[in-house]
């Protein structure tokens, strides 16, 4: 072999020597910044004793909590449906759980679904009073099999987050179904709310609806639209209080929707 031919491949070898020794200089901090970004799983004792410790509350005391890899089982009885819904929301929040399998039974007293339709509707009635917001809520109440479905409209988010609290803690319902719809925010919306209102509970023969406010007309307002809710005492209550509302000035349209009581049902 000449001294050219040495002389290249000595070059060579130094070469592989020095990436080679590159390589073994870089590995350790690649190897670190890889295992950094994997998550290291939480000890299954360590969220056990977690889960425990957050379900660690007088209401939850027939509550039973249980770990499965990173999944939180939940099992037992509450009270009223808020307690399962909030022990869901505090094993959720605990390091480490990403999932929750919530099969807690809301164990109450049974109460026939007539009855407790009756309930929740005078109590989400009465539930915002003081507020100024009575009015221009519209939401209704179906109880199937102790299942509570609310529907209706809302004025904004926090009298419907209310009326589903309203329910959720109530004895005897057994799960809550939000269907609420939340009235859209718009300061054309509220103008015409306030005007209507006065309009409608300033005319004589029906300002007694403004009396009692759980048994109000219900004013409803979307982008210019208005909808009236609620039970009047006559056809004709009914009928002037859907042409006072037309008379506002903004209102794109107006949907009726007031029931007539009927005479068993007098006020």
């Amino acid at each position: 072999m000449n001294n050219g031919t040495r002389t290249h491949n000595a070059g060579t070898a130094r070469m592989l020597t020095l990436l080679l020794a590159g390589s073994l200089v870089l590995a350790p901090g690649a190897l670190q910044s890889r295992a950094a970004s994997v998550p290291l799983q939480a000890d299954a004792s360590q969220l056990q004793t977690e889960l425990s410790k957050t379900l660690n509350k007088k209401q939850f005391s027939g509550v039973q909590g249980s770990v499965q890899g990173t999944t939180a089982l939940l099992k037992g009885t509450v009270d009223v449906f808020d307690d399962k819904e909030e022990a869901g929301k505090r094993a959720r929040h605990v390091k480490g759980i990403t999932a929750v399998d919530n099969e807690i039974q809301v164990a109450g007293p049974s109460v026939p679904d007539a009855e407790l339709q009756q309930k929740l509707v005078k109590a989400i009635s009465y539930d915002r009073v003081g507020y100024g917001t009575t009015a221009f809520n519209a939401v209704s109440v179906v109880v199937h099999g102790g299942n509570v479905t609310l529907g209706g409209h809302a004025y904004g988010p926090v009298d419907a987050a209310s009326a589903v609290a309203v329910a959720s803690n109530t004895k005897g319902v057994r799960d809550v179904i939000n269907e609420i719809q939340v009235d859209p925010t718009s300061p054309m919306d509220d103008r015409i709310r306030i005007q209507a209102a006065r309009t409608i509970y300033g005319f004589p023969s029906l300002n007694k609806y403004a009396i009692d406010p759980a048994k109000p007309i219900r004013i409803s307002v979307q982008n210019g639209n208005l909808t009236l809710y609620g039970v009047v005492n006559s056809q004709s209550d009914k009928d002037v209080a859907g042409l006072r509302a037309n008379s506002v000035p903004g209102v794109f349209k107006v949907v009726n929707n007031l029931q007539v009581a009927t005479s068993s049902e007098g006020r």
